[in-house]
């Protein structure tokens, strides 16, 4: 798997509650932000596709938006 670096800025008083949710997690930082983002990127694709009229062509496919 291939990885690009990039640079994330995060307001000074929501750092502490990333730092604190990664370590209660188990996981990294980078690896609590990279699972977050995922979810998020997952969860908008998945709001497209309902908005496309797709919802009973999906069902039982996973998840209910």
């Amino acid at each position: 798997m291939s990885v690009t670096t990039m640079t994330l800025r995060v307001p000074d008083d929501l750092a502490p509650a990333i730092r604190a949710a990664a370590g209660e997690a188990g996981l990294s930082v980078n690896a609590y932000v990279v699972r977050a983002a995922r979810r998020a990127a997952t969860l908008d694709a998945a709001k497209q596709l309902a908005a496309l009229g797709l919802a009973d062509t999906l069902a039982g496919e996973g998840d209910t938006l």
